[in-house]
C-alpha cells in the first residue's frame, strides 16, 4: 500500500510526537510504502523559516527516509500540475499539489489531520 504524508504529518512523524497522529493514521503508517510529495519538503521549509518548525526541511526528509522508510515521490511535475489544474477546492498551492500527488498515483492514501483536504479528498486518512 502507499501512503503520502501531508506536511503537518510529516513534521509530527519526523520530531517523534505520535500522539499527535490517530491511531488509524499511525497504523496506515506502519504499513506503507510512505512518499512524500516534493511540495512538502518546500512547505517544511517555509514553515522553518518562519519558526513554525524546530527542524529544516532536509532534516526532516533525512529522518523520515532513515526512521520510516519514507521516501520523495518521483512522479514527473507536469504530471502532478495536470491533476492539481483540477483542484479547485483551495487557493492553496501546497495543498493542491500534495492531494494531486496522492491522486496521480492511483489514488494512494493521503495521511493528513487537514480538515479541508479530508472533505475534497476521499483517502485522506486520520
Amino acid at each position: 500500500m502507499i501512503a503520502y504524508l501531508d506536511t503537518h504529518a510529516a513534521v509530527w512523524l519526523a520530531e517523534g510526537t505520535l500522539r499527535r497522529h490517530s491511531r488509524r493514521a499511525l497504523s496506515v503508517v506502519a504499513r506503507s510504502d510512505l512518499l512524500l510529495s516534493p511540495m512538502v519538503l518546500l512547505e517544511l521549509e517555509y514553515l522553518y523559516e518562519l519558526k513554525r518548525s524546530a527542524l529544516p526541511a532536509r532534516d526532516v526528509l533525512l529522518k523520515l527516509e532513515h526512521e520510516a522508510g519514507a521516501r520523495m515521490c518521483e512522479l514527473s511535475f507536469p504530471q502532478i500540475a495536470g491533476v492539481a489544474i483540477g483542484e479547485k477546492w483551495t487557493r492553496d498551492p501546497f495543498d493542491r499539489v500534495i492531494v494531486a500527488h496522492a491522486k496521480a498515483n492511483g489514488w494512494a492514501a493521503l495521511v493528513s489531520a487537514d480538515e479541508t483536504i479530508a472533505k475534497h479528498y476521499a483517502r485522506t486518512v486520520w
